[in-house]
């Protein structure tokens, strides 16, 4: 393949699909996606989002986003001079808590304007607040009393129609062997998924091969050092 035509290959765009249909339910996922089905009638005005990385918080923070017209702010990014504007329309996602850095002033601050506002929070965290290390008492026992529902690590079947809509979104004919062969290979987190079908389809295009088992094979193997599938939510 000459340069510009491997330029080209490397240059294709690929949406990510986050829409509420994109989203595959399991029983590892379920109770999550069933809590965000109910908004607006969640049982509290905050609720809790608990699973390690790679489980599709992410996923569901941006389809309930598109549902409620929340904004977003990562944990550690919050301070008390921004709680009024981030209630401004009326929903907030805070992820990744409790981050780096938490403001525990500013998450206490924001769940007591919440709560007198009707406004809806939603927070996603890999472990529950009582391994936070919370120091302020009211803000601990605030979040003791929220609601939490949990994502597992994704199963085998979950992980099995992730890839199959992964490479079907991307136009990728491939046949039950392979993806079996990838199941029983690859990191198990559904960004993993994610990012070993995009590469197989980057590489598929630069050197214009057939996406067969020994193909895949090659491109898995690039993937086994540790660190190179970055696990997010």
């Amino acid at each position: 393949m000459n340069a510009s035509a491997r330029q080209l290959a490397l240059a294709l765009p690929h949406r990510t699909a986050l829409a509420r249909e994109d989203f595959l339910v399991a029983p590892s996922n379920a109770a999550a996606v069933a809590m965000i089905d109910r908004w607006p009638g969640w049982p509290s005005h905050v609720i809790l989002l608990v699973g390690p990385g790679g489980s599709g918080k992410s996923h569901l923070v941006e389809v309930w986003r598109q549902m409620s017209g929340a904004r977003r702010i990562a944990a550690g990014k919050l301070s008390p001079i921004d709680v009024p504007s981030l209630l401004e329309t009326g929903a907030l996602a805070i992820e990744d808590a409790p981050g780096e850095r938490l403001d525990e002033t500013a998450l206490f601050h924001l769940l007591n304007l919440a709560g007198q506002q009707g406004a809806r929070l939603l927070v996603t965290a890999a472990a529950h607040p009582a391994s936070w290390g919370v120091a302020l008492p009211d803000l601990a026992s605030r979040l003791r009393a929220a609601p939490a529902v949990e994502l597992g690590p994704p199963d085998d079947v979950l992980l099995r129609g992730v890839l199959v809509k992964l490479f079907a979104d991307r136009q990728l004919a491939v046949d039950e062997p392979l993806v079996t062969f990838l199941l029983t290979r690859m990191p198990r987190s559904l960004d993993a998924a994610r990012l070993l079908v995009a590469e197989i389809d980057r590489r598929a295009l630069e050197e214009r091969a057939e996406v067969t088992r020994n193909f895949a094979a090659r491109v898995l193997a690039t993937f086994t050092a540790p660190g190179l599938f970055g696990e997010e939510d």
